[in-house]
């Protein structure tokens, strides 16, 4: 970790390789930094939006080869109960984090970045056009640095990076039970708590089963994830991971650089606010700081809203829809028009944002409204 680097990422989740990956290319001499070693599980329900397809491929990923299921059936429930499915061709790929990471990884090192692991940064200071990391194997120097070290970030705190939407996600991967009717099959139930929603997502032999919804709801976050996995007949005591994490949504205007410090993807609380996806945002998000940091971009925080700004927009509006009137957003969801615009969305077709801007469907969330 010697010498001085053209640029220093922490954290070796999408959004800290795709950034290493894209400096290197441009020639940057680049070191990543990962405190766990590689690969490692990562708590993520794993679905492959079509953004997120579309720049895997671009990186040369093979996205079917990492692809543990292909999604194409979909149940929805109200709460457990009031349920109905839809079927398509699949079009959705279920990945395993551990596996996408060390891919990604491992195309950042092929482009020329240096990796490090078993290594934590605890500082950020910047001094005379560069920056010092102090870390637990000793200071690094940098003239930029890229921070893409999750939503409990030590830079997104240097930066001054502010959320207004904090959410907890409770998640368990269990194995798949024998002759269970999983394969291609998801779930997605609106749950009791306000905003909040569960699922059950195959991946293989193990399912990931969670819930996600408002940090403020704690306790009963955590009584309904406990209720959701027995209400399928699955035991928390095989799970193979059990645990929470924290997903945070970035205000509006709050920055994303101090300096030569740019955060990205969960650090940068960018992230889509209703589905709480966040792969897709942070490849994007990723490329992008990776890129303004070697000076490839003239401005990092424009590039973030002409990306992914509207998205962020539309998925608050339609939080605060869903938030207010699940049961209207279960109804909705069960008419025939929704199932092809469900996905529509999915693969990228088309945006949330983009057709907020239909007149039918603003008239249609202004009613539920």
């Amino acid at each position: 970790m010697t010498g001085v680097w053209d640029l220093a990422v922490v954290g070796a989740g999408p959004a800290g390789a795709a950034a290493a990956r894209a400096a290197a290319e441009a020639g940057a001499r680049v070191l990543l930094l990962e405190k766990a070693e590689i690969p490692r599980y990562k708590r993520c329900g794993g679905g492959l939006i079509g953004p997120a397809q579309r720049a895997l491929a671009d990186s040369g990923v093979d996205v079917s080869g990492l692809a543990r299921d292909l999604v194409g059936r979909f149940t929805f429930t109200h709460r457990g109960g009031r349920a109905f499915t839809r079927e398509a061709v699949p079009f959705l790929p279920m990945v395993l984090r551990s596996e996408l990471d060390a891919t990604l990884v491992g195309l950042a090192r092929e482009a020329g970045t240096e990796l490090t692991t078993g290594v934590t940064v605890g500082a950020y200071a910047e001094q005379d056009g560069l920056v010092t990391l102090g870390t637990s194997g000793g200071p690094v120097l940098a003239r930029a640095v890229v921070a893409a070290d999750g939503s409990a970030s030590r830079a997104s705190a240097y930066v001054g990076v502010h959320c207004d939407l904090v959410d907890i996600g409770l998640e368990a991967e269990l194995p798949r039970p024998p002759g269970s009717d999983w394969d291609g099959h998801v779930l997605l139930d609106w749950g009791p708590v306000p905003g909040s929603y569960g699922w059950v997502f195959p991946k293989g032999d193990v399912l990931t089963v969670g819930v996600i919804g408002s940090r403020d709801q704690g306790p009963a976050m955590r009584d309904y994830y406990r209720a959701f996995v027995a209400s399928l007949g699955l035991d928390l005591g095989t799970a193979i991971h059990d645990g929470g994490h924290q997903t945070r949504v970035r205000t509006a205007g709050s920055p994303l650089r101090r300096g030569q410090v740019l955060v990205a993807g969960d650090a940068a609380g960018l992230l889509e606010p209703w589905t709480r996806e966040g792969i897709s945002f942070a490849l994007r998000s990723g490329r992008l700081a990776g890129l303004a940091a070697v000076g490839e971009l003239p401005s990092y925080e424009q590039a973030v809203e002409s990306v992914l700004g509207a998205e962020v927009a539309a998925g608050r509006r339609a939080l605060a829809v869903f938030t207010r009137r699940p049961g209207v957003v279960h109804r909705v969801m069960r008419t025939p028009p929704l199932w092809p615009l469900l996905q529509e969305l999915v693969s990228g077709r088309t945006t949330m944002a983009d057709q907020l801007e239909r007149r039918r469907v603003r008239w249609l969330v202004s009613l539920v409204e």
